[in-house]
């Protein structure tokens, strides 16, 4: 008996009749069975946007290529199977989001595979190898961005994986390295983005008298913290809370919006257009 393959197409392209119609008839060609589908049609730019998830005994082999051929010019086209993914999690001294990540891969909760944990510091150390994987110390002091980063890219290498997530990574990528996993990096931001981007947000916040605080998660671009949003939440908070206790606060929300960022990303339900994300939850 043939193995089922669960598998999915996320498509973007402008918009124009009979589409749903052309993309299924192609699974359908192919003998493939859809299972779920949503799709979107943004009007004030006449882009359309679709994710259909299938399977079946056959590969998706030229599926893509039939995609494009009955698609409008200019169409992004994914198509991949829906199965855990390779990743490596960065980490420096907090380690909250960390430990979240740890145990939710060790109760098969998160939709990856966990390689190594690097970290600039070796607070993480005892606690990632409770979990028995491995962790290597990539210091920072006495080297430049630029060599920092090579001697983290030697580290990653072996293990090629598809996406890295930073759990509270305290360092600013170069274009370079970020060229090397475009679309691959994803970021928990301590603060509900666009607002008091870069460094202590909260102290940020207490002094604007804010009445919510909040994470963001976000993919890595070149641009501080302005990369593609994934998901964000916030909690509200009052005058009595000062930035310690927001702080604290926020980490609750910090664990929760980085583990649905990377769920929505491994099950391939985040397209990226442009500055902004679709995401098909």
């Amino acid at each position: 008996m043939k193995a089922i393959h669960k598998n999915v197409v996320l498509i973007a392209c402008s918009d124009q009749t009979g589409l749903i119609h052309k993309i299924t008839g192609v699974l359908l060609h192919y003998s493939l069975n859809v299972t779920e589908t949503e799709e979107f049609v943004d009007h004030t730019i006449q882009r359309f946007f679709m994710r259909i998830q299938f399977e079946g005994e056959s590969g998706t082999e030229g599926v893509e290529q039939e995609l494009r051929k009955i698609l409008p010019a200019s169409t992004h086209v994914h198509v991949g199977r829906l199965q855990p993914r390779k990743i490596v999690v960065l980490v420096s001294k907090e380690l909250h989001c960390l430990g979240d990540l740890l145990l939710r891969y060790a109760t098969g909760e998160l939709q990856a595979e966990i390689s190594a944990v690097v970290s600039q510091t070796e607070d993480g150390r005892e606690l990632t190898k409770r979990f028995d994987i491995p962790f290597h110390y990539v210091p920072v002091r006495g080297l430049s961005r630029e060599e920092h980063e090579r001697e983290l890219l030697k580290v990653l290498s072996p293990y090629q994986p598809e996406y890295l997530v930073l759990a509270r990574y305290m360092r600013i990528f170069s274009e370079s390295f970020i060229k090397c996993f475009p679309e691959r990096i994803v970021n928990i931001h301590h603060s509900f983005l666009p607002a008091f981007i870069g460094k202590n947000p909260y102290d940020q916040a207490y002094e604007r008298g804010v009445k919510i605080i909040g994470a963001t998660a976000h993919f890595v671009t070149e641009n501080l913290d302005e990369g593609p949003i994934i998901t964000q939440a916030i909690i509200p908070i009052n005058h009595a809370d000062d930035p310690g206790e927001m702080a604290r606060r926020g980490q609750d929300v910090e664990k929760i919006v980085l583990a649905r960022a990377t769920e929505l990303v491994f099950e391939d339900r985040v397209l990226v257009d442009g500055r902004r994300t679709i995401v098909f939850e």
